[in-house]
């Protein structure tokens, strides 16, 4: 188990610190700051905390967990602490996932560099590894924790207590012989490398050397002709050529002596299946392979709601940690909630509630700085403008002096436009949505007219469109053709915010209206303006006039958003509003969960860039599509599931060393209705290391082009609910068919590796429709 990271360990000066331990502020709030003792463990991969240095130690935080470091400057709860604390001596851990960073303050500014370096390095070294690396820093984490005393070996008392730990109910005599078979040295312990051949006898994959054997002539390799017969016949790679198999064989044959004879072990097969080329997932849809040169209304679009908010929308943190975290995503529409603030600048939360306060110019400059770390495809600013005449001014200043060359303020050729512009053309652009005060072509025009009074530019503004939203919520049951006029009253109230012609002006493609009917739009709107919708009326609208709304969305952008009664930030579920070509469908990012999923489903492919291609029905504005009543030409395909094994499945409850858990494999189809269903396996008992099903499911869907699959892991239990163990959703198009493995991942959306399961998959298009 030697590796760089081991000599690393017993080497480098700033870790070999790291593992002596050090005493630092871990600091959660201006008013959370304890003093905690951080160690490094000797197996480089795990950071324990401890109250003090003789305190009962428990873990922090895994390496792998950790996307990066960042300075104690790039803190907005460390500067915010800039008296008490020198910012020097502070630091953030930033964690993959939802996960909340952590905030640490050191004793000195020599202190804070060694964790910061230290921690990179380990992260960087982590993230080098390949998939083999990966497998032996996994075991020797698992060879520390059960490690009980730490002097380097294992007993069969510790190897008993570790396999508990690993999910693996294993009968004591059959255990023992393959503990006795592995202990070469005869020392009634396991070492390092002797504990390496007690996982592999532990772990090895009975179908996996069936389905080998089954391609092999002798049982013991693969030959070059074999293995492309394989790829060809059960991968569904038709076209692979030789030179394919052999770059695979290249690529994965552990051993030299293989490589040059052009042939593959039952070990290299095994790594080929657990690879990127083996996945589910289908690596040609992993960069941009889309076309980026069709209008803005063609594609699916990353979009969230309240971005600012890490929780609640009553009472949580307003943080521009929010922003950071989406547009690392690959969100491309974020939203920024804007109120007059103290001393004449704007500050962003969650109006009339308890939620936190954060400077508008704060969120501006974040997002200057991380807009294309992830995507260089443009992004929306979805501006919620609450605020007065002056402090208008101000946001308009912000966004110009702060975004710079960044923010289209004028058409890009200066022409009034026919069609919305391409993502691969506003590339590296901010876009501010918001209302305006003229139609675009009055911007245009060269001779522009002197400022008008207040007074005719209130008559020109459009009615506000969250007094819309809300009537439009609140309606017991909304007429879709017509909505009410306003009230004078209320028409009186909302009149006291007047729009200012500075922050109108740098409105140019996306300028909100209020949605009346299909037709009214069609007659009165142009391609340049957008209207939002709440969940409740999308919903509506998607069932009382599909098809409508599907053309409406081919030529014009929308926003959906969702309901105002969900306080508790959760989501609804996307993928109705997609099946009507909604392309921002904005979500409640900072909330895990099923809907969650689906959405980062959707947007794993295409390079994560943020822009997913509708299909072509969704784009024709002459479309007869209707997702409530699908009907042909589309082709129905079936998807048969062979649910084969799980590997390595982590325990729902890991605080109980008994517990073993007792897996199901659910698989979930969302996408238009008579295509939305799921189907599950039996459970296996007492079985979390390797669970074996080979069960097969089958699905038929009339509209493959916007199905997503979802393989969701559960813990079976009578008594209750079961319990979640891990999850991986992607669209029905970017499925690869064969043998594949699917890697799970979180209620976050991290990785659980090396947890997987294994399945056969294969898609066949149905003949003609029966009926």
């Amino acid at each position: 188990m030697a590796s760089l990271l081991q000599d690393k360990l017993t080497t480098h000066q700033d870790l070999l610190l790291m593992q002596e331990g050090m005493l630092m502020y871990k600091v959660k709030s201006k008013t959370w700051k304890k003093l905690r003792y951080f160690r490094l463990q000797n197996d480089g991969m795990t950071v324990w905390q401890e109250r003090q240095t003789w305190g009962k130690a428990k873990p922090s935080f895994s390496i792998s967990d950790v996307e990066t470091v960042r300075k104690g400057h790039d803190s907005e709860l460390l500067r915010s602490l800039a008296e008490e604390f020198p910012l020097e001596q502070g630091f953030t851990v930033v964690f993959h996932g939802r996960r909340t960073n952590l905030d640490l303050v050191a004793n000195s500014v020599k202190e804070a560099q060694i964790w910061m370096q230290g921690l990179q390095l380990l992260v960087d070294l982590v993230t080098s590894m390949d998939q083999q690396e990966q497998l032996d820093q996994w075991l020797s984490d698992w060879f520390q924790r059960g490690d009980k005393n730490q002097d380097g070996r294992m007993t069969f008392q510790e190897v008993q207590r570790l396999l508990h730990l690993m999910n693996v109910e294993m009968d004591q005599e059959y255990a023992f012989n393959l503990f006795q078979t592995a202990d070469t040295s005869q020392s009634g312990t396991l070492e390092g490398e002797e504990f390496v051949q007690f996982y592999k006898a532990l772990t090895k994959r009975d179908e996996v050397q069936e389905l080998f054997e089954s391609f092999s002539a002798d049982g013991q390799k693969l030959t070059l002709l074999e293995f492309l017969d394989f790829l060809q016949e059960e991968q569904k790679q038709r076209d692979c050529a030789p030179e394919l198999a052999l770059e695979l064989i290249d690529r994965y044959e552990p051993s030299d002596s293989g490589k040059l004879r052009h042939v593959l072990s039952v070990d290299g097969f095994l790594s080929y299946l657990c690879s990127k080329d083996g996945d589910i997932f289908n690596p040609a849809c992993l960069p941009i392979y889309q076309d980026m040169t069709q209008p803005l209304s063609h594609y699916f679009i990353n979009s969230s709601h309240n971005t600012y908010l890490m929780r609640n929308q009553l009472c949580g943190q307003s943080s521009v940690e929010g922003y950071i975290w989406a547009l690392k995503q690959g969100c491309r529409c974020v939203e920024v909630d804007v109120w007059d603030g103290p001393s004449g600048e704007p500050i962003v939360y969650h109006g009339h509630t308890l939620t936190s306060r954060i400077l508008f110019k704060d969120v501006v400059a974040t997002i200057a700085q991380y807009a294309f770390q992830t995507s260089d495809y443009p992004v929306i600013l979805s501006l919620e403008n609450h605020c007065s005449w002056e402090q208008q001014e101000t946001m308009a200043r912000h966004l110009i002096e702060i975004l710079g060359e960044q923010l289209l303020s004028t058409t890009l050729d200066g022409l009034l436009p026919t069609q919305l512009p391409s993502p691969k053309e506003l590339r590296r652009k901010i876009l501010v949505k918001g209302k305006k005060l003229d139609a675009l072509e009055e911007d245009l025009k060269e001779e522009e007219e002197e400022e008008e009074e207040p007074e005719s530019e209130l008559e020109r503004q459009p009615e506000s469109e969250s007094v819309l939203e809300s009537q439009c919520e609140t309606e017991p049951k909304p007429e879709l053709q017509k909505l009410r006029p306003l009230s004078k009253d209320k028409k009186q109230k909302k009149s006291k915010i007047i729009l200012c012609p500075a922050l109108s002006d740098l409105v140019v493609y996306l300028k909100t209206v209020s949605f009346h009917s299909f037709a009214h739009s069609r007659e009165h709107y142009h391609c340049y303006e957008i209207s939002s919708f709440s969940e409740t009326k999308a919903r509506g609208l998607v069932k009382e006039a599909g098809n409508e709304f599907v053309q409406h969305n081919t030529w014009q952008l929308c926003r959906v958003y969702p309901s105002g009664l969900r306080t508790d930030s959760s989501n609804y579920n996307p993928q109705e509003l997609w099946n009507a070509g909604c392309q921002m469908v904005a979500m409640n990012m900072q909330t895990a969960g099923l809907e969650m999923d689906i959405y980062d489903g959707l947007f794993r492919q295409n390079g994560g860039c943020g822009y997913v291609l509708k299909p072509d029905f969704l784009c024709d504005a002459q479309s007869s599509f209707n997702p409530e009543r699908p009907i042909s030409p589309f082709k129905a395909q079936t998807l048969l599931i062979q649910v084969i094994s799980g590997q390595q499945l982590p325990k729902v409850n890991k605080t109980k060393e008994g517990s073993i858990v007792d897996p199901l494999v659910r698989v979930q189809i969302f996408g238009v209705r008579p295509d939305t269903t799921r189907q599950e396996t039996n459970y296996v008992q007492n079985n979390g290391f390797n669970p074996h099903w080979g069960q097969t499911l089958c699905f038929r869907v009339l509209v493959p082009e916007l199905a997503m699959v979802r393989f969701v892991v559960k813990d079976y239990d009578w008594k209750s609910r079961n319990d979640f163990i891990g999850q991986y959703t992607l669209p029905w198009t970017c499925i690869q068919q064969g043998y594949r493995h699917i890697h799970l991942l979180s209620k976050d959306g991290t990785s659980l590796h090396p947890a997987s399961i294994f399945v056969y998959i294969c898609i066949r298009e149905d003949m003609e429709d029966e009926s």
